[in-house]
């Protein structure tokens, strides 16, 4: 009888979109809230900073936090500028949430975070009734000056969680009812999260809406893992780089529908992907996914499946340099527009490790059949190329370099380490 090799299990650290709003719920409400888990990343603390500036009770990020909310109108101006470090989600939720306070305020960012736009997120506020002002084009640094709101219904150009997300927090705190229209349903994070704490929040289709409320009660919250950080292990056991050869299960993961798209391309391809949902947290479902490796086949990627998959798009491009045949991504200029241009990225690194890729306007094309990979990334401070490419390099026969293995820190800080366990 031939022996099933064991299956090994891994707990990514919490879910880095789910930290962002939780802080920010905890903040805005009235009370003391328990966050259990948070991811303690370099975005997430500049989300936290922004708050501890603004009078918000935010200890030190650890495995158990204690947030002292001021109430939805009880956050208090600063003559100091607010940093968003390398976090567009901090900078664009926060726009939100600045909007309905009745003072100015200063959001400066990093040099890569300098260049994202934000036009994007401040045409809706001002619409609503914020004034923005920008030092040079529509990028950071900017001041936010908030005060009364009008209600607002707003039709997006793009799927975009955090443009989303900034106009329902502009709703929130301005106490205005707001509803928003996307081409594509984006993450539905800031939906789940103030449903789940009692306010009037609908979202049916590509439509999500909401209606003024009068508090936020405080809260109790274990945050799931995080299903981006997840992705990369799915990849690396589903191209049978994983310890034990076996199945490898990704525990205590933030199972929303919005965020699954990786997985179900995985599946696509031909690998053996499923999930359990065990429980719920804050109105996300939380469970295992397993996955077994098998044969990977290159596949095709559409707009519409773009916003469920954005941040792992990286590492699908990489294992399609692993796969038979091609795979092609289009629909997925938001891609350009990241902490780095990622298409140009993405290609220029996986042809200089010896895979067949090449730029389309929208997205790539990977010509699979590649087994002995080699040579330096440059990562461009990303930290979804540096993990994607770390993954190919962790490969057998792979010889992969990585030019700044430190930028992995605003996401996911132990990266390295767990990926070291668990490599065959």
């Amino acid at each position: 009888m031939i022996a099933r090799p064991s299956s090994l299990a891994v707990r990514v650290p919490g879910d880095k979109s789910i930290s962002h709003r939780a802080l920010i719920c905890a903040a805005l409400a009235s009370g003391r809230s328990r966050i259990r888990n948070i991811l303690p990343s370099a975005d997430v603390r500049s989300t936290a900073g922004i708050l501890r500036a603004l009078g918000a009770g935010i200890p030190a990020l650890g495995d158990d936090v204690r947030v002292d909310g001021r109430g939805l109108a009880g956050l208090s101006a600063t003559n100091d500028p607010l940093d968003c470090g390398n976090s567009g989600t901090t900078a664009r939720l926060m726009s939100g949430v600045l909007s309905g306070c009745p003072f100015p305020s200063r959001l400066i960012g990093d040099a890569s975070l300098s260049r994202r736009p934000m036009g994007r997120v401040a045409g809706p506020l001002t619409a609503m009734g914020a004034q923005f002002a920008f030092d040079s084009g529509e990028h950071l640094p900017m001041v936010v000056t908030g005060g009364p709101l009008r209600p607002l219904r707003f039709e997006s150009p793009t799927a975009s969680a955090q443009v989303k997300s900034a106009i329902l927090f502009a709703g929130l705190v301005g106490r205005v009812p707001v509803s928003v229209t996307e081409p594509v349903r984006s993450r539905d994070h800031t939906e789940r999260m103030l449903s789940a704490l009692g306010v009037e929040v609908r979202s049916l289709g590509l439509d999500a809406s909401l209606e003024p409320a009068s508090e936020l009660p405080p809260f109790q919250l274990d945050v799931p893992a995080d299903p981006s950080s997840a992705a990369f292990f799915a990849a690396l056991a589903a191209a049978g780089g994983v310890r034990s050869g076996g199945p490898l299960e990704l525990t205590d993961v933030a199972l929303n529908p919005t965020r699954l798209g990786f997985f179900r391309t995985l599946r696509a391809m031909g690998v053996d992907v499923s999930w359990d949902i065990q429980r719920e947290e804050c109105g996300e479902p939380v469970g295992t996914i397993t996955v077994v490796p098998r044969s990977l086949q290159g596949t095709e990627i559409r707009g519409e499946q773009v916003p469920a998959m954005i941040d792992e798009l990286p590492m699908l491009a990489c294992l399609g340099a692993l796969a038979q045949g091609s795979t092609e991504i289009r629909g997925a200029s938001e891609l350009r527009v990241k902490e780095s241009d990622r298409i140009a990225a993405v290609v220029q690194n996986l042809r200089a490790v010896g895979a067949d890729a090449d730029e389309l306007p929208d997205g790539l094309v990977v010509r699979g059949g590649s087994r002995s990979l080699g040579g330096e990334v440059r990562t461009h401070g990303d930290h979804r190329l540096a993990m994607a490419f770390g993954v190919l390099g962790a490969l057998s026969g792979s010889a992969i370099t990585v030019d700044d293995v430190d930028c992995v820190s605003v996401s996911y800080p132990g990266f390295w380490s767990d990926l070291e366990r668990v490599i065959a």
